[in-house]
């Protein structure tokens, strides 16, 4: 069949799928229940021998067919799509780990995800922070109870990238299940299965759907883990195909269990989204990377941290690893400048903490999303004052250099 690339195949998912009546796109199913004429039939379906839908809280057909397309993006062979983000990741968590289990996550990590497994770890779960840019910080972390490691493609809002083969090489080394958040590099900029991660994390409210109209998460099973040797699976899903054990458990007891469930029409708006995922993100780190190049010799920029900056730490793995750098990049102003008057003073760049977005978004990191973590860890992770997160749409970037111009040269 026909439409190997990228978006060819994304397009073209939900009709090769099969849709009713003909429809280019999956409609929206708004149906919590789902009859069924035979009652042998959804017995069946409820045991899991036959395909179908059982109950909106756990499927949908206007979520599967986003599950299907987001397996697709990642090369991965299924997924399961969740309310939001951190409802992946917490699920994702709740469902496979257990009370004395031991979770390595690396240090530089987006403020939620780092306040909720400070909240597994007071529920018994082990938790061990550590530099995930360098594997030999991962590896002297791991202890015998050790199960999952976390890392994030590149870190929020510091743009420090992970040590993403070695760290999967060691943890297929160890059978440890590697789990890497994919939500700032997208499956279009950076493939997790080709580093050996066993699961793919994706904040659907960011660049997959796009347009910051719809919140969304999912996680997808890559095929690279031996779930056979995972101790913490369930017996009444170790049955079937051995790649799809970790990922039922976090439908069955994760999904069906948490109740963090995706609606029909949030799933619609990000399918949509979707779509033109590559050219939205070819633009934005177009954009991104014509902006860096252009503030890196400002006067009133002391720092940026962006990895497609020559003097990036991870740059030259971030060229090897990426299909771009990224359309999220910081900056640290010049003492002369405010960080509140400096955004005040932007027009086409919008004051918010989203990402992600098709619309250029700014917003002083420490005195917002990172507020809460206090000023010593703000410290530890080296996050000033004066630092201002950017990420960067698809406007005309002739427009945007103006508006940083403008901006910057505010008194």
């Amino acid at each position: 069949m026909g439409g190997s690339g990228f978006t060819s195949k994304i397009l073209h998912a939900d009709r090769r799928g099969g849709v009713e009546h003909g429809s280019i796109h999956k409609p929206v199913h708004t149906a919590v229940t789902f009859a069924y004429a035979d009652a042998r039939e959804l017995a069946q379906v409820f045991q899991g021998k036959t395909p179908g839908f059982s109950y909106g809280r756990q499927v949908n057909p206007t979520v599967d067919a986003l599950q299907k397309k987001i397996s697709l993006m990642e090369s991965g062979i299924d997924t399961a799509a969740f309310a939001t983000g951190m409802a992946a990741i917490g699920t994702t968590v709740f469902s496979l780990l257990r009370q004395g289990d031991h979770l390595i996550s690396s240090t530089f990590l987006f403020g939620n995800t780092h306040s909720l497994f400070n909240s597994f770890a007071n529920q018994g779960i082990e938790v061990t922070f550590v530099d995930a840019t360098d594997v030999n910080c991962v590896q002297a972390a791991i202890r015998e109870n050790t199960r999952m490691v976390f890392v994030e493609t590149i870190a929020n809002p510091r743009t420090q990238v992970a040590d993403l083969v070695n760290i999967g090489d060691l943890c297929g080394q160890r059978d440890i299940v590697y789990v890497v958040d994919n939500t700032l590099t997208t499956p279009y900029l950076f493939q997790a299965v080709d580093a050996k991660a066993s699961l793919v994390v994706n904040s659907l409210t960011k660049y997959i759907g796009g347009h910051a109209n719809a919140l969304g998460g999912a996680v997808t099973e890559l095929g690279n883990f031996d779930w056979s040797r995972f101790p913490n699976i369930h017996a009444a899903y170790q049955k079937g195909d051995v790649s799809r054990w970790g990922i039922t458990q976090i439908k069955k007891k994760g999904l069906r269990d948490f109740g963090a469930t995706l609606g029909p029409e949030a799933a619609h708006h990000i399918s949509i989204g979707a779509d033109t995922l590559a050219l939205r993100m070819e633009k934005a780190c177009s954009n991104a990377s014509s902006l860096t190049n252009y503030l890196v010799n400002h006067p009133k920029v002391k720092k940026i941290y962006h990895p497609g900056q020559p003097d990036h730490p991870q740059h030259d793995r971030a060229d090897k690893l990426f299909r771009h750098p990224g359309a999220l990049f910081s900056i640290e102003l010049d003492d002369s400048l405010d960080c509140f008057d400096f955004l005040n003073a932007m027009d086409l760049v919008i004051c918010t903490s989203n990402l992600g977005d098709t619309r250029s978004l700014g917003i002083p990191v420490a005195h917002s999303i990172y507020y809460e973590m206090g000023a010593e860890r703000r410290a530890a992770m080296g996050i000033a004052d004066s630092l201002v997160r950017f990420s960067i749409g698809i406007e005309d970037i002739d427009d945007l250099l103006a508006d940083f111009e403008q901006a910057l040269s505010w008194q």
